[in-house]
């Protein structure tokens, strides 16, 4: 029998309104001036669930009112191939994958008023729901798969409706693993090729970016050799933010694990090297592999402060359970 969602769908998106109530006293922090709207955006990742939890949105939204944050990253569909709202995409009623749970049309109203630039996360070519109904044995749906291109770009199609200002998507690649070799053209061919219909479909409706490997923007990315097929040189032209994964605690390299500031300032200059775009990069916010003797604080500080310095077009910062309790001391 299937679980029923209303109680989780009332209380996610009535937690917020009311929420918002409380500083309904107080003067809303405007929009950033700017004629790019998702430009020098700061903003924090949260999943459906997460907008559930007092903690977080009471968190968030001081951020917001002492003008720390002005933009966030909602989960639309989720790496359990989830997708958040009830969504009117037939494939995603008849596979499962609407839950209902969060109210997008009350929701984002509220989150607007506030100045949040509203960006939606799609998880794209990671999908166990939709690799089951394909029959795949793995969770992974090749990105050349025609039924996952269509689902992607209609459910994508939908979320720009639904009142968001962007659409990032997160895992828009192949499976990692392999070796690096240049037999993986027809792999390029096929990311790029979503990205460039995504772009046709979405024109003038919402901004696009996407989330890329932190590898991606090393001078031997150039060569297209990475099994994931992600190049940045064939990516960039399609968006309009690029947001590569920074995370220090990722790398293999010890000394770049030890050094947050490094590894987001080297990144970030061979990218800007290699392509012209407007950079956003995912930074941490988590604890892991932070070196021993350094504050978690003092770690993510490291990051904006390399950010900054690399010229940045503002910055996200990613915790997978949304805690930012350390983040908001230091912005």
């Amino acid at each position: 029998m299937r679980r029923t969602r209303l109680p989780f769908i009332v209380t996610a998106t009535v937690l917020i309104i009311a929420a918002v109530a409380l500083f309904s006293s107080e003067r809303s922090a405007p929009r950033l001036s700017l004629s790019n709207p998702g430009s020098g955006r700061i903003g924090v990742y949260l999943t459906s669930h997460a907008l559930a939890i007092p903690e977080v949105v009471a968190g968030f939204l001081a951020a917001r009112k002492d003008r720390k944050l002005d933009a966030l990253v909602i989960n639309v569909k989720n790496m359990h191939g989830e997708v958040t709202y009830s969504s009117q995409v037939l494939l995603a009623q008849q596979i499962g994958a609407s839950t209902g749970r969060i109210d997008f049309g009350l929701l984002l109203p509220e989150l607007r008023r506030r100045g949040f630039y509203l960006i939606a996360r799609q998880v794209v070519f990671f999908d166990p729901v939709l690799a089951s109904h394909l029959g795949l044995a793995d969770d992974w749906i090749p990105a050349d798969e025609r039924a996952a291109v269509a689902y992607n770009l209609e459910i994508a199609e939908e979320v720009a409706n639904l009142g968001f200002d962007e659409i990032q998507f997160d895992y828009v690649r192949f499976a990692d693993g392999g070796n690096l070799v240049p037999t993986y053209e027809d792999r390029y061919a096929a990311i790029e090729g979503f990205l460039a219909e995504a772009c046709e479909r979405l024109s003038g409706k919402v901004a696009l970016s996407a989330d890329l490997f932190g590898r991606v923007l090393w001078p031997w990315n150039a060569r297209r050799i990475d099994p994931i097929g992600q190049s940045l040189e064939g990516i960039c032209p399609h968006l309009d933010f690029v947001s590569p994964m920074l995370y220090p605690s990722h790398y293999a390299e010890q000394a770049y694990r030890d050094e947050p500031y490094r590894v987001v300032t080297e990144a970030l200059a061979g990218a800007q090297e290699r392509v012209t775009a407007h950079f956003r990069p995912f930074l941490q916010a988590f604890d892991l592999k932070v070196p021993t003797g350094m504050p978690l604080e003092t770690y993510i500080e490291d990051q904006i402060r390399a950010a900054k310095d690399a010229g940045a077009d503002g910055y996200l910062f990613w915790h997978p359970a949304c805690d930012y309790t350390a983040l908001y001391n230091v912005l």
